[in-house]
């Protein structure tokens, strides 16, 4: 007896073990040769006449099919399947939701994570929340046939985003998010800090969300120090830092609209910009001139766009972050700070460690000794099975000369 209506895709490979502890991917070479399927299309993954898994289909990846779910599809119809499908992303959306409200006072922090994908069971997404607004971005083809073209997903976000008031929804493209109407969120707040955001063309919003307890963590010992913010971004980092009484910061990025932003989030949190500098520069040539001159500080911040986009970019990516590393290295004071981050899922963290290590040690004589280490916030969760989405790397450590 066939197991649904559902088309079916074979296993070639034995990949039981991985999909039952809840590895969420299939990729194309695990499998024998299939049928044409559209992006989107329900599937159940069978090996030796055993049905695994249940997902959806992406004709444009080398990740065939992402999990929903283990064992039999739900029901033995298309039509049913897709209906469980719905009843399950609305479930999980919903949950994901809770386990959010559960930690956060939206009263201090109206921005997060609302689904990290793979990790909240919702495989090829990402939505983020902005106070009334949430912002959609789809891991390619497959996932936004799935869940726009299949699922509708814009509508059960706003069913079930009425729990934080939910009013608009974007979807984001290459070249900005596409969304009902002119969305009315302009900033937002996180630990009780401002910042201003643009939704339909700033990248990731105009704020990283994933840094958040990174920047709360660091911000504390920032009081009576002077801080550098390289790849600063929107000065996220020199915002928190300013505002728990840094006696200077300066922001570095290459972006001139990021740092006009900057100097806007200083403005928002009535920060005194007499003890700011801001500079639209690359953060490389900035930090040859300031090795030039002399010029030092209590803490640095390194938290530059993925230099690894791919696994091949590897080797070059860990030599950039070696020579970052130690260049960073030479302009903080004695006893500073270097706080080191990395974004990229390709760089395993054992390897980005040792161009930390190295970039220090061997390039400036200082000792790097590791004070704390995180990766992203509490609503960036890293499945167990899945390490491929614990990318985010964030290492303080101090500097002293070597004995």
């Amino acid at each position: 007896m066939a197991f649904s209506d559902l088309p079916t895709v074979s296993l070639k490979k034995p990949l039981e073990r991985a999909l039952r502890l809840g590895h969420p991917w299939v990729y194309r070479e695990a499998l024998d040769p299939t049928p044409r399927l559209a992006s989107g299309t329900l599937v159940s993954v069978v090996r030796s006449a055993e049905a695994l898994a249940w997902g959806y289909w992406d004709a444009a990846s080398p990740i065939a099919v992402r999990v929903l779910g283990l064992g039999a599809p739900p029901a033995h119809t298309s039509a049913g399947a897709r209906a469980a499908a719905e009843a399950l992303v609305r479930a999980r959306l919903t949950d994901a939701l809770c386990r959010r409200l559960e930690r956060l006072d939206r009263s201090q922090t109206n921005a997060f994570r609302w689904v990290h994908g793979e990790a909240d069971g919702l495989p090829g997404i990402h939505v983020d929340i902005y106070d009334v607004a949430a912002t959609v971005r789809h891991d390619g083809e497959g996932p936004q046939a799935f869940f726009e073209g299949t699922l509708g997903l814009q509508s059960l976000l706003r069913e079930t985003g009425a729990a934080v008031g939910l009013t608009h929804t974007l979807v984001r493209r290459a070249r900005g998010a596409a969304g009902e109407g002119d969305c009315p969120v302009r900033s937002v707040r996180e630990n009780g800090l401002s910042f201003a955001v643009d939704l339909q063309f700033g990248q990731k919003g105009g704020l990283f969300l994933d840094q958040r307890e990174n920047r709360a963590r660091l911000a504390p010992l920032a009081h009576g120090k002077r801080v550098l913010n390289l790849f600063g971004y929107t000065g996220a980092f020199s915002v928190y830092a300013a505002a728990a009484g840094a006696l200077h910061t300066d922001t570095v990025d290459i972006a001139p609209g990021a740092i006009a932003a900057a100097k806007d989030n200083f403005a928002l949190n009535a920060l005194p910009l007499d003890r700011a500098g801001f500079y639209a520069e690359d953060a490389f040539a900035f930090l040859e001139a300031a090795v030039a001159r002399g010029q030092t500080w209590d803490i640095v911040i390194t938290d530059p766009p993925s230099f690894a986009p791919s696994e091949n970019a590897l080797p070059a990516a860990l030599g950039a972050y070696e020579r970052l590393h130690r260049r960073a290295a030479q302009v903080v004071a004695p006893g500073g700070l270097l706080a080191a981050a990395s974004c990229s899922s390709h760089v395993p963290r054992k390897a980005f460690m040792q161009t930390v290590h190295e970039g220090v040690e061997k390039g400036t004589g200082k000792r790097f000794f590791l004070e704390a280490y995180a990766g992203a916030g509490f609503d960036h969760p890293v499945r167990a099975a899945f390490p491929e989405g614990d990318y985010l790397k964030f290492a303080l450590g101090r500097l002293s000369p070597r004995s």
